[in-house]
């Protein structure tokens, strides 16, 4: 049987109104391509205003100014001082402006840090409520709608399905007389059942070590390239592997 290499239910994350599906059944997507939006007009405010705080720059150019105002007050009068020329208290005062100067300038660049930390916790929340393709492939089915409510969880059901159909896998159920005969990596002629005339070459990549006592047999799964997708998905096939090391032909499908 050949199937898609991998079909996923694509969902949410959160809880939230579906505002927009941009694709549609059998629409041919990519990896990262945008495929539906929740609504998301607050969370966008959010993230605008989080922006806004953290490129702000007047409270760390204010907190600058008054350490270069204290600095040459300080100096001026600890120079007096020294000559006895006033108090030392005057001296002891502007040192302490100084200080209190160069705590406010850390606690502004504090408060820049987390407002950045904040803009990154904005764009990550915005970003969920965008659903994106998980790898190239094609839209299967549309599970919602725009209007709908959509809730994240194993048991919801999801906004859209969507398979990937390069490379294409290959189950092949093989009698248990040929078991240790094949191995990964082996190529495989392999003939869609709608082209009965046309190979293609797969190949092993993985080989079940467990036999089904029941029937006989196991299982052997190929991948099969399939980059134009002109190879369709859930029909059968015919594989031909190549004979053992010592016959002549090619082994039965």
């Amino acid at each position: 049987m050949i199937e898609p290499n991998q079909t996923v239910d694509l969902g949410t994350p959160i809880t939230g109104l579906l505002a927009q599906v941009l694709v549609s059944r059998a629409d041919r997507i990519s990896e990262g391509q945008v495929l539906a939006h929740l609504e998301s007009n607050a969370e966008i405010a959010a993230t605008e205003l989080a922006r806004f705080k953290s490129e702000q720059v007047g409270p760390t150019q204010l907190a600058k100014s008054k350490i270069e105002f204290a600095q040459r007050k300080f100096g001026r009068l600890q120079a007096m001082a020294e000559e006895n020329l006033m108090p030392a208290q005057q001296s002891d005062d502007a040192e302490a402006e100084l200080r209190l100067a160069e705590a406010e300038l850390k606690v502004a660049s504090e408060n820049r840090q987390l407002a950045k930390l904040e803009h990154q916790q904005q764009r990550s929340l915005l970003a969920l409520r965008t659903i994106r393709s998980p790898f190239n492939g094609v839209v299967v089915e549309q599970l919602a709608f725009a209007g709908e409510v959509v809730e994240p969880g194993a048991g919801k059901r999801g906004i859209l399905r969507v398979a990937q159909l390069d490379p294409l896998r290959v189950q092949v159920v093989m009698p248990k007389t040929t078991f240790g005969q094949i191995h990964t990596g082996m190529k495989v002629d392999v003939i869609p059942e709608l082209s009965s005339k046309e190979r293609y070459v797969a190949q092993v990549r993985s080989v079940d070590r467990l036999l089904n006592a029941a029937s006989g047999t196991f299982v052997v799964l190929l991948e099969l390239p399939n980059p134009n997708l002109e190879i369709p998905a859930g029909v059968t096939c015919t594989a031909r592997f190549p004979a053992p090391v010592g016959e002549g032909g090619a082994s039965p499908p």
